[in-house]
């Protein structure tokens, strides 16, 4: 069976831990014959995104934090001493105080808005600006979203904000990035349990409502979302670009429902 990945270098950033979404793509891209780099943000995630590298056979791990412009010059720096070219990112980076997703969008503090911004989607530009001279044989970005970018999602506040900043990215990276054959879409997944999500208020009710309502009666495993990042960063992807993806059992479609 032939792998769909094979003979290219893939960039994950966000990996977390094992139950990340990013985790699941690492597998999959590992899996599809890509050669792996990982990132981690400071000394605190070092240890664990190595232990995982480790499990995942990562060609290399360097540490990136997004929002500090040196480190990603220093990122592109390891890059371009490892491999000769890159042909998949994937952006898996996102994060809003606390504070500010527990409490009315209303109460958002300027500094929480501001932070949420910079993580969740002006990193997203940030990498983009920087690894897309790497790109030289063109290749595909991938980024993470969620159905609160569109839509009222509560307790998602100011994450659904920004997530609705990062599609725009999407688009407008798409054009940019598009005459250098580079793609950029992003992935809506459904509801998964994951840590970051966790700092979503009441997420347990989002994780209960899936089945109900969505098409497929069931919530979205990992998997599924770690197969359409293989599709997007492939070959077989090569005519979509500017697209949000929804890999969410369906649940997007629905309006209101009745019980049968």
């Amino acid at each position: 069976m032939s792998q769909l990945l094979a003979g290219k270098t893939a960039l994950v950033l966000g990996v977390a831990n094992r139950w990340s979404i990013a985790y699941a793509i690492s597998n999959a891209f590992v899996r599809e014959g890509a050669s792996l780099i990982l990132t981690y943000q400071g000394e605190r995630q070092r240890q664990t995104v190595e232990e995982l590298g480790g499990e995942l056979k990562a060609a290399k791990i360097v540490a990136c934090d997004v929002t500090k412009p040196h480190e990603l010059e220093h990122l592109v720096t390891e890059l371009q001493g490892f491999s000769p070219r890159i042909e998949a990112v994937v952006h898996s980076i996102a994060f809003a105080n606390r504070e500010d997703l527990s409490r009315p969008f209303l109460d958002t503090s300027r500094d929480g808005y501001l932070l949420a911004q910079e993580v969740s989607a002006y990193s997203l530009v940030a990498v983009a600006r920087a690894i897309a001279p790497l790109m030289t044989d063109g290749g595909s970005i991938t980024t993470l979203t969620y159905l609160g970018s569109t839509r009222v999602v509560q307790n998602y506040n100011v994450m659904g904000v920004a997530k609705a900043a990062l599609e725009a990215c999407v688009r407008y990276l798409a054009n940019d990035l598009g005459p250098k054959r580079i793609r950029v879409n992003a992935i809506s997944a459904g509801a998964i349990k994951t840590a970051s999500a966790r700092g979503v208020r009441d997420f347990s009710k989002m994780l209960e409502a899936g089945p109900a309502l969505a098409p497929l009666r069931r919530n979205t495993d990992p998997a599924e979302v770690a197969d359409s990042a293989v599709f997007l960063a492939s070959d077989l992807g090569r005519g979509v670009t500017g697209n949000v993806l929804f890999v969410d059992a369906g649940f997007q479609i629905m309006g209101l429902a009745f019980g049968e």
